[in-house]
């Protein structure tokens, strides 16, 4: 005869969440830095005119990196989706537990997801304003 499972505690459901949205976060401004640094070490190796077999292997080094980046970004945020809609769910389902809404995990969730526990709101996190230079002679100030 199978056992029913129990209903998993919200509490603890909620703090993986926030811990992976975490860790993915860390990852993927990881690599965006990563290379960032990996251009300015190829450039300085061009610059010093290292052997080209050196510089050859460093920009594969540096393909990898890049390559890594639109992973780990939509990792990212398909993780920040889920728990975006997990505390939707804690708010609607769980909304007479005063103590998961005003538990650090919640906190932190609001946080991450950009959103004030009195009012949410649906921003992306990842959203970045783009300037158009396109216009802009060279040299021009924008």
């Amino acid at each position: 005869m199978p056992r029913n499972k129990p209903k998993p505690d919200p509490q603890r459901q909620l703090m993986i969440k926030v811990k992976a949205c975490q860790r993915l976060v860390k990852e993927a401004t990881y690599y965006e830095a990563e290379v960032l640094e990996n251009e300015a070490k190829l450039q300085q190796m061009k610059d010093e005119n290292k052997d080209p077999y050196d510089i050859k292997k460093f920009q594969e080094v540096l393909g990898e990196s890049e390559m890594m980046i639109p992973d780990s970004i939509s990792r990212r945020d398909k993780t920040l989706e889920d728990l975006r809609e997990y505390v939707a769910l804690l708010r609607k389902d769980e909304a007479d537990n005063a103590e998961l809404m005003e538990c650090e995990w919640m906190v932190e969730a609001n946080k991450i997801c950009g959103e004030d526990s009195s009012e949410a709101t649906k921003e992306d996190p990842a959203e970045i304003a783009v300037t158009v230079v396109d216009g802009l002679a060279e040299g021009e100030a924008f």
